[in-house]
C-alpha cells in the first residue's frame, strides 16, 4: 500500500508474518487519478485471535461497501514451500470467480528474483501460476527496499507502480467500470446508508456521518455475526455464495433493527 501510494500511510516491516493487524485506508493523487488502498489483515497467515481476525474481516466488509474496483493479493517473491503454499490453496478455495476477475496478484520483496521476471518466478510453482491464471494473468512485483530510486527499467516501483495502475484501468474498463461486490456487501452497504439517515447531526459532512454509521454497524454485525466462523464470513467477503450466507444475509436484513 506505501509503494503505491507512494507514502508511510502503513505500518510496515521485515517480518514472515502479517504485518496489517487492523484494517486501514488510505488515498492519494497517483500519475494523475485519486487511489484508494483498503490494507487488511491477511486472512490466511495473520497471528491475530479468531475474536480479532473476525473484527477486521467485518470492518474490511464495511470499508469495502459496496464492493471494490479490484482486489490486490498480495504475497512475497520466495521459497514456496508448505506453509506458503497452503496460503495459495486458501486463497484459491475462499475466492469465488467473480473476485478472481476483479483481482491482481502483487507480490512484494522483487529483489529476490536474482534476474528473473516475475512470470518466470511464478512459472516454477504450479499453484502459484494456478492463482495468477484465475486472475487473468494479472501480476506485478514491487520492492518497497532496493527498487525505490530507480526512475527506469524493469527494477524501478516507478514504472511497476504505473504498470500495475494500468492494468487495473484497463481491467476496469473490460468490467465497464462495474466494483466487485456480493450479497454481503450489497447488505452492508444498505445498512450503512439506513444508519446515515438516523444520524440527525447538521454539522456533519457526509462522510463524517458515514464514518460514525460505519462504527454502528460494525458494533451490530459483531452481535449478530457472533457465532459464523472466520472460514465463513471469510469467503462471504471474498464472493463464495453458499446456503450459510444466504441464511446469514437475509436474517441480517431481516433482524437488524
Amino acid at each position: 500500500g506505501n509503494t503505491i501510494l507512494n507514502q508511510q500511510v502503513f505500518k510496515s516491516k521485515a517480518s514472515p508474518e502479517s504485518v496489517t493487524a487492523e484494517c486501514v485506508s488510505g488515498d492519494r493523487k497517483v500519475h494523475g487519478k485519486k487511489i484508494t488502498v483498503i490494507d487488511t489483515p491477511g486472512l490466511f497467515d495473520t497471528g491475530l485471535n479468531e475474536e480479532a481476525i473476525k473484527s477486521e474481516i467485518i470492518r474490511s466488509v464495511i470499508e469495502s461497501s459496496p464492493g471494490p474496483d479490484m482486489f490486490t493479493i498480495v504475497l512475497k517473491v520466495g521459497r514456496y514451500t508448505g506453509k506458503e503454499l497452503e496460503v495459495v490453496d486458501k486463497i484459491v478455495e475462499y475466492c469465488g470467480e467473480d473476485t478472481f476477475n476483479h483481482s491482481v496478484v502483487l507480490f512484494t520483496h522483487g529483489e529476490q528474483l536474482e534476474g528473473q521476471t516475475i512470470d518466470e518466478f511464478v512459472k516454477m510453482s504450479p499453484k502459484l501460476q494456478e492463482l495468477v491464471d484465475k486472475c487473468g494473468g494479472r501480476c506485478h512485483v514491487i520492492d518497497s527496499k532496493y527498487w525505490k530510486r530507480r526512475q527506469m527499467g524493469y527494477r524501478s516501483n516507478r514504472v511497476q507502480v504505473k504498470n500495475l495502475l494500468e492494468t487495473i484501468e484497463q481491467k476496469l474498463k473490460d468490467n465497464q467500470n462495474g466494483c466487485n461486490t456480493n450479497e454481503l456487501l450489497q447488505i452492508v452497504e444498505e445498512e450503512i446508508q439506513e444508519e446515515m439517515k438516523n444520524i440527525n447531526e447538521d454539522s456533519l459532512s457526509p462522510q463524517e456521518k458515514r464514518e460514525e454509521a460505519k462504527k454502528v454497524v460494525h458494533k451490530k454485525l459483531m452481535v449478530k455475526l457472533a457465532g459464523v466462523t472466520t472460514g465463513t464470513l471469510t469467503g462471504a467477503f471474498l464472493g463464495i455464495v453458499c446456503n450459510t450466507l444466504r441464511k446469514l444475509t437475509n436474517d441480517f436484513s431481516k433482524n437488524i433493527y
